[in-house]
């Protein structure tokens, strides 16, 4: 496949795709780049049953798709809509709803739903090489329903807990990678574990006031911000990680204006993905999430909740 003939937009993505035997394709090539690979013992003496669009391995006898062990397993929607839809949710900056998906692909919502989770759960990053460094911005936000549009029962008040929300940290490096996750609590060990575990120690760490991050000069150069004053003195700011809260809360409450907090760790590794693939073009993006999808597999009842989530 040429550069010239690889699409690079949506529209020439869903011509180019709509052949199901140039996604085989395609996605064999970004699978086993040296040649076709049995996923069950690691032979390269397979075959092609052309006639079921299979391989069959001559040492162990088992017959696998290329589908097989990754997120489009058991699917039995073609790829033909599979690789338009991971084109939508790497491309599109505000996130798409399984609705408005399940329109695009002409499936149910449910289909859509479980695909768009799919499709998440390969953005994810499965460890993160190195810590962040030299500059880093830190900060937590509060994720949520606003208090006036929840029964009087589940309001919290001016200072009582926060019912139905969720806290999630972020980091930012410097013209580099942003890093989130959700923590069970803001208090101060549960912040600077994570904090310690994600940025090398030397960095120049930048935080607001918030208390929790108090004690951090033994190990980091911290420079604080007191937001009651002012939000920028010279260098020192958390802009940057505040803009990434920014377009993440634009894509929950303007997309899918309600997220349960059991799947809020794949909206985050949705955005967290886009976020850090921002000079990526669009098909540089789709085609390092496509690469994403293998080793990685989610099934209805894991997503649901009614079956343990294995670790991919």
């Amino acid at each position: 496949m040429s550069e010239a003939q690889f699409p690079n937009t949506l529209v020439d993505a869903v011509r180019y795709f709509s052949d199901e035997a140039v996604c085989r394709e395609f996605l064999a090539g970004l699978r086993w780049p040296n040649g076709v690979v049995c996923p069950v013992c690691g032979s390269d003496r397979v075959s092609f049953l052309a006639t079921r669009s299979l391989w069959r391995c001559k040492a162990c006898r088992k017959q696998f798709s290329v589908k097989k062990g990754t997120i489009f397993e058991d699917s039995p929607i073609p790829l033909s809509k599979w690789l338009p839809a991971i084109w939508l949710y790497s491309a599109g900056k505000k996130g798409r709803s399984s609705h408005q998906l399940a329109k695009d692909l002409g499936v149910t919502q449910k289909t859509a739903w479980f695909m768009s989770h799919r499709i998440r759960l390969a953005m994810e990053a499965k460890s993160f090489d190195s810590p962040l460094s030299g500059e880093v911005e830190v900060d937590e936000t509060i994720v949520g329903g606003r208090d006036q549009n929840k029964h009087a029962h589940l309001r919290r008040g001016p200072w009582g807990p926060q019912v139905g929300k969720v806290a999630v940290m972020g980091l930012l490096e410097r013209h580099g990678e942003v890093r989130a996750r959700m923590v069970p609590m803001r208090t101060k060990p549960i912040l600077q574990e994570e904090l310690r575990r994600s940025v090398a120690p030397g960095s120049t760490v930048y935080t607001d006031e918030f208390k929790s991050y108090q004690g951090l000069e033994a190990d980091y150069i911290h420079e604080v911000i007191n937001h009651s004053e002012e939000y920028v003195r010279g260098h020192i700011h958390t802009n940057g990680i505040e803009n990434f809260w920014s377009l993440f809360k634009r894509v929950l409450y303007g997309t899918h204006h309600s997220v349960d907090p059991v799947h809020l760790d794949r909206y985050l590794a949705e955005n967290v993905h886009r976020f850090n693939t921002r000079q990526y073009r669009d098909d540089s993006r789709f085609t390092a999430t496509t690469a994403s999808v293998i080793g990685k597999r989610i099934t209805y009842r894991q997503l649901t909740g009614k079956e343990g989530l294995a670790a991919a």
